[in-house]
């Protein structure tokens, strides 16, 4: 436990005990799949369910049962396959919506009934067409209905931030005198920043004391869910409903690998706790993108391709001078499986040098500036420089011989696979059938090379505009590990033009490198 300071508007002050325990409630069945391109079928929510429970957020919010069918289907499927995870389902605040959610939630052993209602004057005036008064009536009958049945009732007062502060302080209390345990102060639209959210966080905490959880629900219209999420805990705020990759209505809910990190990453200014396991957060970024129909943008932060990428050249010197000049959190760390240079016409020779050595070419002082006056040259006319770009320029311009696979076509069909790469000029074509088609491409490319490997990892991601998938891999070639990379049409095609950088790192190190000076 420890004491924090909750000022209120007057300037009057209040010592209150407060765990440094904040609780994280995952919407990204809900309110995440609520954003265009983000629905998802009752086997696709399972399948996240689970990682989500791995990953060890303590609310799963696992949908909305009267909006659809598929959602109270939704709902009971999360509740039979996880009896003792703690599961809630969304509710209007209206007989009927807390029935068929209390009815969703039967197989949970710690189910809880999330309603709402909205707050506001703009929305009691326009949507609602209620006063305050029968909005107040409205919260605590469904809270009294729903603990009726279950012991852990969550009220949220909708588009909380535009409501005045008095109605919102009368409401809280009204609610946990009927029974409810969590307040969440909804930002619905995304229209609050940190200090006016704090301020209302620290007057309701102040008010209800430790009768009830405060939460915090932010929206991204402004660019500040995050921060305004932070801000909340601390002024006392509890439990933070937040989503995967920032997914959610508009432009997205408070993102919980975000929040988490930031505590992590920052006990210094934000002392709290959370049960997640920080490494399971890239994967769990990942498998979401790839149940919905998009990935994150490149610069996201935590999870997106580029967090952990370094291309200036200034930026590169330091980072493989000491990692920590430039970066503030281990890839692995949050599941990355390693940080990355990403060679362009913004890199430096220490990167270039680091990276032809790692191709197995370690490169004196006057052949690294050879090379680098070639790869400046052609860093202008690519976005991107690839490791078999790279080979080439050594080949080209010291006059190193050897053999540089590339891929001319792939044809998948089931788990059999037909390739076609060249060399030289010389082009040879293999078909394989095996378990699974990345395993029989693996074969077929060592048949054609010689190289018998396997692909052990590999990650897609998007690059060109998001038209063309790149592939990063990890292989085991001949004993030995190797990583490459690869661009192709199609991701069956990105992986076998990033397996055949590796085939080529893996034979330009068994062959005779360029010796330093």
């Amino acid at each position: 436990m420890k004491t924090i300071n909750l000022l209120y508007p007057k300037g009057s002050a209040k010592l209150v005990n407060m765990p440094d325990r904040v609780y994280i409630f995952d919407t990204t069945l809900r309110d995440g799949e609520q954003s265009p391109g983000c629905s998802m079928n009752t086997p696709e929510k399972l399948r996240l369910a689970r990682q989500l429970v791995e990953l060890g957020v303590d609310i799963l919010e696992a949908g909305f049962p009267i909006a659809s069918e598929g959602d109270f289907e939704a709902v009971q499927a999360v509740s039979r396959e996880y009896p003792w995870v703690q599961v809630a389902a969304l509710a209007r605040a209206v007989p009927l919506d807390v029935e068929r959610a209390l009815k969703a939630l039967e197989a949970a052993k710690r189910p809880r009934l999330h309603c709402f209602i909205a707050t506001s004057d703009i929305h009691l005036q326009y949507k609602l067409k209620k006063t305050q008064d029968q909005v107040l009536e409205d919260a605590v009958k469904a809270v009294e209905q729903a603990r009726r049945y279950v012991d852990d009732v969550e009220f949220s007062a909708e588009d909380a931030t535009r409501t005045s502060p008095e109605f919102l302080c009368l409401i809280s209390k009204a609610v946990i005198e009927a029974g409810a345990r969590t307040v969440n102060i909804p930002d619905t639209v995304g229209y609050t920043v940190p200090d006016e959210y704090a301020a209302i966080i620290r007057r309701l905490v102040g008010e209800i004391g430790d009768r009830a959880i405060v939460s915090v629900h932010t929206h991204d219209d402004l660019g500040l869910a995050t921060a305004n999420a932070i801000a909340a805990v601390k002024a006392g705020a509890r439990q933070i409903e937040c989503t995967i990759n920032g997914i959610g209505e508009r432009a997205g809910n408070c993102s919980l690998e975000e929040v988490v990190m930031i505590m992590k990453t920052r006990p210094d200014q934000a002392p709290f706790e959370t049960g997640i396991r920080t490494e399971l957060l890239y994967p769990t970024s990942q498998m979401l993108s790839s149940i919905i129909t998009f990935g994150v943008q490149p610069n996201k932060a935590i999870v997106g391709r580029n967090a952990f990428a370094h291309e200036a050249g200034i930026h590169q010197d330091g980072y493989l001078k000491e990692r920590s000049t430039y970066e503030i959190i281990r890839p692995e760390t949050v599941g990355v499986p390693e940080g990355r240079l990403v060679l362009g016409k913004h890199s430096g020779r220490h990167a270039l040098a680091d990276r032809c050595k790692d191709l197995g070419y370690p490169l004196g002082r006057a052949e690294l500036e050879k090379v680098y006056q070639a790869f400046t040259a052609l860093s202008d006319t690519k976005k991107g420089v690839m490791d078999e770009d790279i080979l080439g320029l050594v080949h080209r311009e010291l006059g190193q011989q050897g053999t540089a696979w590339t891929l001319e076509s792939i044809a998948v069909n089931g788990t059999g696979v037909q390739i076609t790469v060249e060399a030289n000029g010389r082009s040879e074509t293999r078909s394989s059938a095996h378990s699974d088609p990345v395993s029989a491409l693996a074969e077929a490319i060592g048949q054609i090379t010689g190289a018998q490997g396997v692909i052990e990892s590999y990650r897609v991601n998007r690059t060109d505009g998001q038209i063309h998938p790149q592939v990063e891999l990890k292989a085991r070639i001949e004993g030995l590990d190797f990583s490459g990379s690869g661009v192709g049409p199609e991701p069956y095609a990105a992986l076998a033009a990033a397996y055949l950088a590796a085939v080529n790192r893996y034979q330009q190190t068994a062959s005779q490198p360029v010796t330093a000076e």
